[in-house]
């Protein structure tokens, strides 16, 4: 199925997971924010929440500072 993904459009299976798109980023172990169609999907939630085609998912990464 088709999302977009940070502004650019990737194809992923069906029944994916916040979480295996984040893995499959690369990203499963790091501190990052998602929001999935302009809803903020909290971290305890990737592991179950399902995409669907054309879903918009955003992934913020925290960057420290000073």
């Amino acid at each position: 199925m088709r999302l977009v993904v940070n502004g650019e459009e990737r194809q992923v299976e069906s029944n994916t997971t916040i979480g295996e798109l984040l893995a499959s980023l690369g990203l499963a172990d790091t501190l990052v924010a998602v929001e999935r169609n302009e809803e903020v999907v909290p971290r305890a939630q990737h592991a179950h929440t399902r995409l669907a085609e054309g879903d918009r998912v955003e992934v913020v990464h925290f960057v420290g500072g000073g």
